[in-house]
Formats: C-alpha cells, sequence, structure tokens
C-alpha cells in the first residue's frame, strides 16, 4: 500500500486514507526528519562564554537605574547586538508576560510602560532576586541559549527541501525559490497579479515557463501541540481557502505543499488534521515530509496537474 500511496499517480492525488496510512503502517516514524540536536549539558560551556557578559552587564544595569521602567530605557539605550539578550532577561526577571518581541521595538517603549509598567516586578524586588542567583548563573543561560536556536531546525528542514527539490527536477527546468535560513518570506502578492492579502510563503516552485505551480509552507512541529496545533491547521486551511479561490477568479492551477518534519504530525491529532486539509484540496493540496518527498510523493505529475 505503501509503494501505491508514493507513486506518481497517487502523489498527484491522494485520499484521506492513503495518507492516513502513511502513519498506520508497522513503522509509522520511518517518515520523521530527525535532525541532530546537541545533549544536555553539552552546549553549556559555549552558552557560558556568550551569555556570561550579558548577565554581568544586566546585572551593573540594575545597579546603576532608579526603577525598572528606567531600567528598560536604559536597555534600549544599549547597542543592537547585547540589546535583545538583555530584554530577554528583562521579560523573564521583570515583565514575564511582556513579549520579548513587543520590548524589542524602541518607538514602543514609553507606550509599553504607560500600559504594563504598573506589572513590573519592583527594582528592589529585580534586585533582591539577582543578587540570590550565581555570579554565572548556569540555569538562566541554558534558557537562553534554549530559545537561542529556536527556528534553526525549520531552516534546515528548508534547504534540505530545496536541494532535494533541485537536483530531483531542476535538469528538467523546474525551479524552487525562497529563503534559505532567516531570509524574509515571499509574498503571494509578488507571485501573483491580484492576490488581494498579503500571504508570507516559505518557497514557491515554478515550471520551466517559469509560471508559479505551487506555493509551499514549511513547518517544524516537533515541539508543537495543544492550542498551538489548532492554530497551526486553521492557519493552513484558511491559506489553502485563498489560494483555491484565488485560482477560480484567476483561472490559475496554483497547488499548496505542506512540507513537515513529520514528528509534529505523530502527536494528537495534527495527523489526521493535515489528512483532512489535503482530502478536502481535491488534488489541490499535497502534505509530505522529506522522507515522503524523496520517496516520490512530490511529483511533478502533481504539480504540473
Amino acid at each position: 500500500m505503501i509503494d501505491a500511496a508514493m507513486s506518481d499517480d497517487a502523489g498527484g492525488c491522494s485520499s484521506l486514507v492513503e495518507f492516513g496510512e502513511l502513519l498506520s503502517e508497522p513503522d509509522p516514524y520511518h517518515w520523521i526528519t530527525v535532525f541532530e540536536a546537541a545533549f544536555y549539558p553539552d552546549k553549556l560551556d559555549a552558552a557560558i562564554v556568550r551569555y556570561a557578559p550579558v548577565l554581568e552587564r544586566f546585572a551593573e544595569l540594575v545597579e546603576e537605574v532608579d526603577s525598572s521602567a528606567d531600567l528598560l530605557r536604559q536597555i534600549m539605550e544599549e547597542p543592537r547586538l547585547i540589546r535583545v539578550d538583555l530584554l530577554k532577561l528583562f521579560a523573564r526577571y521583570v515583565s514575564p508576560t511582556t513579549k520579548t518581541e513587543l520590548l524589542r521595538k524602541k518607538r514602543s517603549t514609553e507606550t509599553v510602560i504607560a500600559k504594563l509598567g504598573g506589572d513590573f516586578r519592583s527594582l528592589p524586588e529585580v534586585q533582591a532576586k539577582l543578587g540570590s542567583r550565581p555570579d554565572v548563573d548556569e540555569a538562566i543561560i541554558a534558557i537562553l541559549d534554549e530559545h537561542s536556536n529556536r527556528g534553526q531546525s525549520g531552516y534546515r528542514l528548508t534547504e534540505d527541501f530545496f536541494r532535494w527539490f533541485e537536483a530531483e527536477f531542476g535538469d528538467m527546468g523546474w525551479s524552487i525559490d525562497g529563503p534559505r535560513g532567516a531570509g524574509r518570506d515571499i509574498d503571494l502578492r509578488d507571485v501573483v497579479d491580484g492576490a488581494a492579502k498579503p500571504m508570507p510563503l516559505d518557497f514557491v516552485i515554478r515550471d520551466p515557463t517559469d509560471a508559479p505551480r505551487a506555493v509551499g509552507f514549511a513547518r517544524y512541529d516537533t515541539d508543537r501541540g495543544g492550542s498551538q496545533e489548532d492554530d497551526r491547521i486553521g492557519g493552513n486551511v484558511d491559506k489553502l481557502s485563498e489560494i483555491s479561490a484565488l485560482n477560480r477568479s484567476r483561472g490559475l492551477a496554483i497547488k499548496v505543499l505542506y512540507l513537515n518534519d513529520g514528528l509534529g504530525l505523530t502527536l494528537g491529532s495534527m495527523w489526521r488534521d493535515y489528512a483532512h486539509i489535503e482530502k478536502s484540496g481535491n488534488g489541490l493540496a499535497l502534505v509530505t515530509t522529506m522522507k515522503m518527498a524523496q520517496a516520490g510523493r512530490v511529483s511533478l505529475t502533481w504539480l504540473a496537474s
């Protein structure tokens, strides 16, 4: 059954049953992309080298200012390369309910203080808590280092897919475009004339005439679950609906390709949800992992149909 599901013909219009059976085989984890990661505490020494100076500077600032609000103001005057890490420490010591992304906006500093400053931990409390920790606080350093690597596996997933696609189909004139790493996403409006709403794309596949034949969304869902899983599935449904409507209005046949690491698909109902998306697309949508693509699930039969 797996061979049939991976054939060119089946790759073009996999049914819900076919996609589901990829997971119900004796070893469904065969389809997962596993990226190497460092064991704890193997990376800790390197993390200490990076973050110990940040902790030291944070402690200096805590002693120099008169209030938690002034601490935020002073951090915003620090050089950009250290400012982001200082803000991560500020979020954890002073305002854990405030997202670092919001704190990063320098022009919003006074607004954040006015609207959220009432919930900041007081400076004396910050000083006391900080003083109770070792100068080289391995616990907070490990936390900062863990978050600094978030997203890297997703970039590797996309890069691997790009290389595979170019090796497989490049000689036939097909191409794939998109950011390789943390670059800026492609906007659907720059790909298709008439697209009214912005939609960030991880990649675009073009045929030998340079016409867009598929847009792609790469998802590294290994650590996803619960509400994050529901939000992501809902977003995927919306993207498929919008592109389907665009195809109808413009007379196009742009496919939607969902590239996943695989492990997240095995958590809870995510696999069934993705399978439902694929089935509801009536051949327009395809869900794949790297190993599925390499086994034939992503084919020119599907792309060109």
